[in-house]
């Protein structure tokens, strides 16, 4: 069983300026898109688990491997996240579903030597939805420069019966960060930082 894959989508930008300032460095935001066949569209299914299994991997590894040429390799990425948007013959538990396995992020997660877990938007809409990306750190979710989104839209996707499955990327954070890390909130808070929830 494999994923039928109708196009696949490349999308990037690149920021020289931000806030009437000019950037310290050009800031890159990319994505990656398939537009996938929804297995489970028009109808109710039980048990997902075949379908995930199956395309997981497929759509993980493909995905993987074309954004990591687009930025340059794995070490150029530094802040990193997942987005699905399902047409409107499907349930958003679809979109969920190809994205929230192992089998998917984890080749992502592998190829940039990521710790934190891959952020994510899961939606549905029709075709030119707007397909919104929400990135974080690789390595330190605390770390709010790098708290960005990727946004487009593709003209024709998803179709009803479709599925687009994305993975987003940046190079950097923010080009005039200034409103600190979340350790700092927690300090002034009088949070420990081993128990931020202070539970």
């Amino acid at each position: 069983m494999e994923p039928e894959i109708r196009k696949i989508v490349s999308y990037e930008e690149t920021i020289l300026t931000e806030g009437f300032r000019k950037a310290p460095r050009p800031q890159r935001m990319m994505a990656v898109a398939a537009v996938v066949t929804n297995p489970w569209a028009g109808r109710y299914v039980e048990d997902l688990k075949p379908e995930i299994q199956a395309f997981g991997p497929v759509l993980g590894a493909m995905l993987t491997e074309r954004i990591i040429a687009l930025a340059g390799g794995g070490d150029a990425i530094e802040a990193y996240g997942k987005a699905a948007v399902v047409g409107l013959d499907g349930e958003v538990e679809h979109a969920s579903g190809l994205i929230h396995t192992l089998r998917f992020g984890n080749h992502f997660r592998s190829a940039v030597d990521a710790k934190s877990y891959l952020s994510f938007t899961n939606t549905r809409g029709p075709a030119n939805a707007p397909i919104m990306v929400p990135l974080m750190d690789k390595k330190d979710v605390g770390r709010r420069s790098h708290y960005l989104t990727v946004q487009f839209s593709i003209a024709d996707a998803p179709r009803a019966n479709e599925i687009v499955i994305v993975l987003g990327a940046a190079d950097g954070g923010r080009p005039h960060h200034r409103i600190g890390d979340r350790y700092q909130d927690l300090k002034d808070l009088g949070h420990d930082l081993d128990n931020p929830a202070a539970v």
